[in-house]
Order: structure tokens, then C-alpha cells, then sequence
């Protein structure tokens, strides 16, 4: 009789907060749809080498110009003359909408379909790692400027006020520009300029004001809260009060800024490749794809329009994921206060 009481007990137990932001969550069906656009643009761009070598039998960063391809039985040159009256000059082989060159040539012969893909890895890897960088040393600065307070607060406030006067791509093109031409020297360490890791840690760092402002507001309004108050009568260790009652109380707020500042990071990883200080030759990313097709955007503009298309669907889902998410995890807020 005991057993089955608490078993009947444990199966009226109201869900928890988290629980029930997942399940608010699942019922926004933008948000979802959101998501799933993300995860397939994800495994496609994983599944890139696949497609380069079994679909589309090309190696998208060798320059084919003298190539041709089988196209509805004929042999087709990947290098035509141009439409004007006189056909002067070459361009590159349009949309095929076949397995080879899907989406056409670039200017170097080079299958746009597959340098999509590849350039999908490095631009959603940039970008994803920038965002997890950043929020963690905006969680870092947050918390250390609203729990501790008085001059730690000053001095935090202020070095973020500081970056936050300086606009977003001034900064990281500075920053580029400086370690584009011998990198990054740490001590015994140093950062090649073509490693992927020099974007990733720029595109952190002139983000960091953005996020840590909110993290720092929500912890000074923590700070106050009837439990860290008792925590401290109590005497609790600083550390302890951090990592158990402030930390797990900002996860939500991290949470909700993860898919905004992945979509900011996205936009500025394109707006440094496209520049020619951000991925470096001869890896490929959607901003140096739009750059290769720049001077084509008249005669061939799938090469520029592919990219733009694939940062534009990127960038809709993360924002609409990220409301979804403050949405749901409003909802784990109100039923947490209510427990």
C-alpha cells in the first residue's frame, strides 16, 4: 500500500521548470521548423567530402577551367563564351540542376554546389564556437561585475563601455588586419593567420559587451534575492552561492542569447571573409563564395546568391529559435516562481 502511494505520488509530481520550457518549446512550431532547418544545413555540410566525391565527382578546391562535363549525353565545357553580340570573353557553366555543378561553375571552374557545402562548415563552426566563446566570457564578466560589485563592477563596466562605443566590424577588421600577417604569437605558442581559430576568438571578443550586459543586470537582480541573502547569513562561500544559486539562475539567459549571438557571429565571419581577412585561402566560407562570385553577379549570379541565400536562411532560423526559446524558458521562469 506504502509502494503504490508513492509510486501514484511520483506520477503526480508536476514537471519541472525545465521540462516544461521543452514542452512549450515543442509546441511553437516556427521554432521547431527553425530547428530543423539548422540541423539539416548542418549535416549537409558535414556530409560535404560525400558530396563532392560521389555526386558531384569534382574536387572543389582544384581549379577546373579547361574541364568539361556530360551534360544530357553531350559534352559540355565547363568554360562557355559569353551571351554578348560578339562572345568575347569566357564565364563559368550556369545551374545544371544535375548532380555535377548543381549550381554552376565559379570563375575558376570549380562546382559551386560542393563549395557551398564546405564553406557551410567553416561558416557554421566559426560561428557556433564564436557564440560559445563569447558567452562564456560574458558569463564570466557578468557575474564577476554584478555579484562582487564596487570597484570590480567599475572596472568590468567600464572596459565593456569602452568596446561597446567602437562599432562591431571596426573592431574585428581591426583585429583581423593585425593578425592577418603573422598571426598570433602567445609565448611559445603561435597562431598560423589561415587558422580557423583567429576568427573564432575575434568574432568572441567584439561580442562580449552585448552579452555580458544582460548577464550582469540579471545578476545584480539574483544578488538581491531572498535565498542568496540567506545563503550569506548562513555563510555560505562566495564561490558556492555562484555556482549554485546565481550560475544555474543565468543558464536561461545564456540560453536564449546563444542563438542571437551565433546569428551576429555568422554575419560577421561573412562580412570578414568576404573582405579577405577572415577565412583564408584556400579554405572556403560563405563570405569568401560571395566574394568569388562578386564579379559574376551579372552573368552567372547563382555563384553570389547561393551563400547569401544559405546565410539568410541561417541567420531567419537562429532568430526564430532564439524567440521561441526566451518564450519557453519565460514560461520555466513563471512556473519556477510559482514553485
Amino acid at each position: 500500500m506504502t509502494h503504490s502511494t508513492s509510486a501514484s505520488a511520483q506520477d503526480t509530481r508536476p514537471p519541472g521548470p525545465w521540462r516544461m520550457a521543452l514542452r512549450s518549446l515543442r509546441r511553437n512550431r516556427s521554432a521547431v521548423f527553425s530547428l530543423g532547418v539548422l540541423v539539416f544545413l548542418a549535416i549537409a555540410s558535414l556530409l560535404a567530402p560525400y558530396y563532392a566525391r560521389y555526386v558531384a565527382h569534382t574536387d572543389p578546391f582544384v581549379s577546373n577551367v579547361a574541364g568539361s562535363i556530360m551534360l544530357n549525353g553531350q559534352e559540355v565545357d565547363i568554360m562557355q563564351p559569353n551571351d554578348n553580340l560578339l562572345h568575347l570573353g569566357l564565364s563559368p557553366i550556369g545551374p545544371t540542376w544535375h548532380g555535377s555543378y548543381l549550381l554552376g561553375a565559379d570563375s575558376q571552374g570549380r562546382d559551386v554546389a560542393a563549395r557551398l557545402l564546405y564553406g557551410g562548415r567553416n561558416s557554421l563552426l566559426i560561428s557556433f564556437c564564436s557564440a560559445a566563446l563569447c558567452l562564456v566570457l560574458a558569463a564570466v564578466v557578468g557575474i564577476a561585475a554584478g555579484f562582487c560589485g564596487g570597484i570590480v563592477d567599475i572596472i568590468l563596466s567600464r572596459m565593456m563601455d569602452i568596446m561597446w562605443s567602437v562599432p562591431v566590424y571596426l573592431f574585428a577588421i581591426s583585429l583581423s588586419i593585425v593578425t592577418l600577417s603573422d598571426g598570433l604569437h602567445l609565448g611559445p605558442f603561435i597562431i598560423e593567420s589561415d587558422n580557423l581559430i583567429l576568427p573564432i576568438c575575434i568574432i568572441a571578443l567584439v561580442y562580449v559587451p552585448y552579452a555580458a550586459r544582460p548577464i550582469r543586470g540579471r545578476v545584480m537582480a539574483l544578488r538581491e534575492a531572498e535565498f542568496v541573502m540567506a545563503a550569506r547569513c548562513l555563510g555560505v562561500p562566495r564561490w558556492r552561492i555562484v555556482l549554485q544559486d546565481i550560475l544555474p539562475n543565468v543558464t536561461s539567459t545564456l540560453v536564449v542569447l546563444g542563438p542571437l549571438i551565433m546569428a551576429m557571429s555568422l554575419l560577421a565571419e561573412s562580412a570578414l571573409s568576404f573582405l579577405s581577412i577572415g577565412v583564408q585561402a584556400p579554405a572556403a566560407s560563405w563570405g569568401t563564395l560571395i566574394q568569388d562570385g562578386e564579379g559574376l553577379i551579372y552573368t552567372r549570379p547563382m555563384v553570389a546568391i547561393a551563400p547569401g541565400l544559405a546565410i539568410v536562411a541561417v541567420v531567419l532560423a537562429l532568430n526564430i529559435l532564439g524567440d521561441g526559446l526566451r518564450d519557453a524558458l519565460d514560461v520555466r521562469d513563471a512556473s519556477h516562481r510559482e514553485q
